[in-house]
């Protein structure tokens, strides 16, 4: 009696293999450039935290909108992603309201 491999195991030389070899190539950068962005927004946060009460409304306007496009980057990149819902980016980073209200402003300079 022999014993054949299941046929989702054996090689196949279609373009269905190569599509699929690209999609998870594609499917790994997207991971990567959500995980770039979610760093982004920590050291944007951070840095928004790290603001000391003394500080000018300068500086803090700057860092707030230094934080909001970073966080408008990364909703953006978890939208590529497919992850629709950004309640739970909120919650889990602790984006600020003040942040979540600047979300998708255009600045003029």
């Amino acid at each position: 009696m022999t014993v054949r491999p299941p046929k989702a195991l054996s090689p196949t030389f279609s373009t269905n293999g190569a599509f699929s070899v690209l999609e998870y190539e594609l499917m790994s950068e997207r991971a990567d450039a959500l995980g770039r962005h979610g760093l982004k927004v920590e050291k944007a946060l951070a840095a928004l935290a790290a603001l000391k009460p003394e500080a000018t409304s300068d500086l803090r306007e700057r860092l707030l909108d230094d934080a909001s496009d970073a966080v408008w980057a990364f909703f953006i990149q978890r939208e590529i992603c497919g992850l629709r819902d950004s309640r739970d980016a909120v919650l889990r980073y602790g984006i600020p309201k003040e942040v979540v209200a600047r979300l998708g402003i255009v600045r003029r300079k």
